[in-house]
């Protein structure tokens, strides 16, 4: 858990300034005043280099992932909700839940077309309508996660559970089982 001391060193976005940091749709999407915006280095936006620099835990980093699947005949898209610590069971349980024939990993072009969002920064708020967003149910179990904000330069700190505000949000188990070390 982040403590208020570690958030002062944080270059957090004021409110009426989203609009210069963020995607529009991205911004219409999260809750007033419930979300902290902040300013990350380029270098510094992928997860595990974001941890490092940040001090935040990969336990505490949700990462968005695009997956593009078929079903009934037609081909649809959904956003995955999970922890930067934790590892995806993409044909076993997310398959599963999206009841899905086939499903892969959304090239990054088509990610970045379909969300409006920088390839390294998509978040859940603000995906398309008609995707389904599927949050793995260990992400709810922290008091606070870190994702991404639409771009690269920028982050999301929030509680897991303003993601339950998203329309086609779904909380469901979609990772594998922690292998103790």
């Amino acid at each position: 858990m982040h403590s208020h001391e570690s958030l002062h060193k944080l270059d957090i976005v004021a409110r009426d300034q989203l609009a210069e940091h963020l995607p529009a749709h991205v911004v219409a999407h999260l809750p007033p005043n419930e979300v902290i915006v902040f300013a990350v280095s380029d270098d510094a936006s992928d997860t595990a280099q974001f941890s490092e620099r940040y001090g935040f835990g990969l336990e505490d980093c949700a990462n968005t992932i695009v997956i593009r699947y078929k079903k009934d005949g037609t081909e649809q898209y959904a956003a995955i909700v999970t922890l930067g610590s934790l590892r995806l069971d993409i044909n076993g349980a997310v398959k599963a839940h999206l009841g899905a024939q086939r499903l892969s990993f959304a090239k990054r072009e088509v990610a970045v077309e379909h969300s409006g969002m920088e390839f390294g920064g998509i978040t859940a708020f603000g995906v398309p309508g008609d995707w389904r967003i599927l949050v793995d149910a260990a992400v709810m179990e922290r008091a606070q996660v870190v994702m991404g904000a639409g771009v690269r330069a920028a982050k999301l700190l929030l509680a897991p559970a303003l993601l339950r505000s998203l329309p086609n949000c779904e909380v469901a188990t979609l990772t594998l089982p922690e292998v103790p070390a």
